[in-house]
């Protein structure tokens, strides 16, 4: 028979070796469970890398949730105002605000809305704040409604003619649209520049005829 004992001294040695390996893998365990917490990373458990991080919500641009049909503009003359439409949807979970636009064709550009004032005339005016529009709302931008407001054209905008205009949301993302310019005489309203600046024919009282045939 073979003789398998192990002598005293040896065993100890063996035993405290064991002891120490044992120690050592759980204190790497433990390491690297607590760098994983610290980086708030879960681990794969077959390979014991940090799993791939979902992409957070809070990447979503305002502008990449918006869908954009029905644009067109009021045809008109250097000078004159004029203002744009289109139907905005908002297809996101959460609401989006559009807080400014600009456009080639115009120096100055504000987001209008159309109110009736104390005698009942429709007034339009800067909109405070600017559109918001719900999850799975939309807003509606129309003749005698809410409307982008060129203030003052820079050039003739003849029907027919491709009318550039870019929609900043709250978030700083925007939207860049083509309208179409048509003819069309619609509903009158004044202007009221009382919560907002004018200049030139965009004064106070101006009025604007928002139509013509489309």
């Amino acid at each position: 028979m073979c003789d398998s004992t192990i002598p005293v001294a040896q065993a100890v040695r063996v035993t405290s070796h064991a002891r120490l390996t044992i120690r050592t893998v759980a204190a790497v365990s433990l390491a690297a469970g607590l760098l994983a917490g610290a980086s708030g990373c879960a681990t794969d458990s077959s390979t014991g890398l940090p799993a791939p991080s979902s992409t957070s919500a809070s990447a979503t641009t305002a502008a990449s949730q918006v869908t954009v049909s029905g644009t067109w503009f009021k045809a008109a003359k250097k000078a004159d105002m004029s203002a744009g439409f289109a139907v905005i949807r908002n297809d996101g979970t959460q609401p989006v605000v559009i807080v400014s636009a600009a456009s080639a064709v115009s120096d100055m550009m504000q987001l209008h809305e159309t109110v009736a004032d104390d005698s009942g005339t429709m007034t339009m005016r800067k909109k405070e704040g600017g559109f918001e529009i719900p999850a799975g709302g939309e807003l509606t931008l129309e003749p005698g409604g809410n409307h982008v407001m060129f203030m003052g054209l820079n050039q003739d905008v003849a029907a027919g003619s491709d009318v550039p205009l870019t929609l900043t949301f709250s978030d700083g993302s925007s939207v860049d649209l083509s309208l179409v310019a048509k003819d069309y005489t619609g509903a009158n309203e004044q202007y009221d520049d009382s919560a907002g600046e004018a200049s030139g024919d965009a004064s106070a009282g101006a009025e604007m005829d928002m139509g013509g045939d489309q």
